[in-house]
């Protein structure tokens, strides 16, 4: 596990990935206003900078550019200091982000039960939940998402039923108690 003594308690970064259903970056902006810190949402910040979204990044361009453009947004993100940076799972893994974001703060993974999941899926893709290769994308992508947990280092919390704001109380409370 890289340290993070190096960094003033007030300089360190929260670093929140996982994967609970559509609502993850409303939690992140919600934890980023309660603790007064910028948010930066790498995924959103991709899709902002080349006017597509991921998705369409990777059909119109391939894999290779994808990583490339995520290598650049992270690059930036590891400049900011005192903020609440969403990730996800599958860019952590890739290359050495995981190592490099750690060394900025703690790296916590909200995670839910798959019965959970699956409802918030099925709510989120409506009737192309009942298309099964619609759903063995989600899935797929979950399973990517939730890679992470096996990482050294990496603080879960259970968001099942739990409210945005209550996810927002605990995700706060272990990132005071990991940097205090």
């Amino acid at each position: 596990m890289t340290s993070t003594r190096f960094i003033p308690v007030s300089d360190q970064n929260l670093i929140l990935t996982g994967y609970t259903g559509p609502r993850q970056p409303a939690i992140g902006r919600q934890v980023a206003a309660l603790l007064q810190r910028p948010f930066v949402n790498i995924d959103m910040q991709i899709e902002e900078r080349h006017g597509l979204t991921i998705d369409e990044i990777r059909a119109r361009f391939g894999e290779s550019r994808l990583k490339t453009l995520e290598a650049e947004v992270v690059q930036e993100a590891l400049l900011h200091r005192s903020a609440v940076i969403r990730v996800s799972g599958q860019t952590l893994l890739h290359s050495s982000h995981f190592d490099r974001f750690q060394s900025t703060g703690p790296v916590i993974c909200l995670v839910a039960s798959l019965d959970s999941v699956l409802q918030n899926l099925h709510l989120a893709l409506g009737a192309r939940y009942h298309n099964p290769n619609e759903r063995a994308l989600a899935l797929g992508h979950l399973q990517r998402e939730w890679a992470v947990r096996q990482c050294a280092g990496i603080y879960e919390i259970d968001t099942t039923y739990r409210s945005e704001t209550e996810i927002a109380d605990r995700v706060i409370a272990l990132w005071q108690q990991l940097v205090l």
